[in-house]
């Protein structure tokens, strides 16, 4: 059984991921996000904790923190900010696993084949995220940077992993095929320790 911290627990990813763990794990999840509402009469008080809080509030993030093994951030906004946030919070509460969403395209990896216009080079809009992924790998923990392709809500789970370096493979990808991967690299310390994962639908 492991402890995780979903942030951004109420987006479509998050939700998504929630629900996928609490179909195939025994994990203890706790759920963050600004305003959780929309979780407040369906959660399993067995299984699950709720903080509200802004991932770049010290104090708020460090309640969310407590006690857990594995980060999983799924967010929007000021990224870099968040990024740098996260860090310092997890090296203070000696934490070391976090798995940040990120997008394909911000290393100008997507072939002209799939649609090079992806890339960060003719969509400015991925410069956040690019920024953010360079905080997480400038540190020290144990990170895993999720690429992933534009999701949609298809039910299959059927997906292929390209690293740093590689071609994107494909446009897009199920939440439900993220979601299997990040309860992998929750699982497994070393599977994609120190990476930046793309993920398309096979």
């Amino acid at each position: 059984m492991t402890k995780v911290l979903i942030i951004g627990a109420t987006g479509s990813l998050g939700q998504v991921t929630r629900q996928y763990f609490l179909e195939n794990s025994d994990d203890q999840l706790t759920l963050m996000a600004r305003n959780l509402t929309p979780l407040q009469t369906q959660i399993n008080p067995q299984r699950e904790h709720l903080v509200a809080g802004d991932v770049t509030n010290s104090q708020q993030l460090q309640a969310a923190l407590q006690g857990q093994d594995v980060v999983v951030a799924a967010l929007s906004g000021d990224l870099p900010q968040m990024a740098q946030s996260l860090i310092t919070q997890m090296n203070q509460m000696n934490i070391r696993r976090l798995i940040f969403i990120s997008s394909m395209g911000i290393y100008n990896e997507i072939p002209a084949a799939i649609g090079e216009e992806g890339n960060l080079q003719h969509n400015p809009l991925l410069k956040n995220y690019r920024q953010a992924a360079d905080i997480i790998e400038a540190s020290s923990l144990n990170y895993t940077v999720i690429r992933p392709g534009w999701f949609d809500n298809g039910t299959d789970i059927h997906y292929q992993i390209t690293k740093k370096g590689e071609p994107f493979g494909g446009h897009d990808v199920s939440r439900k095929s993220i979601a299997d991967l990040i309860l992998r690299l929750a699982h497994d310390s070393q599977l994609g320790s120190r990476e930046s994962l793309g993920i398309n639908r096979a």
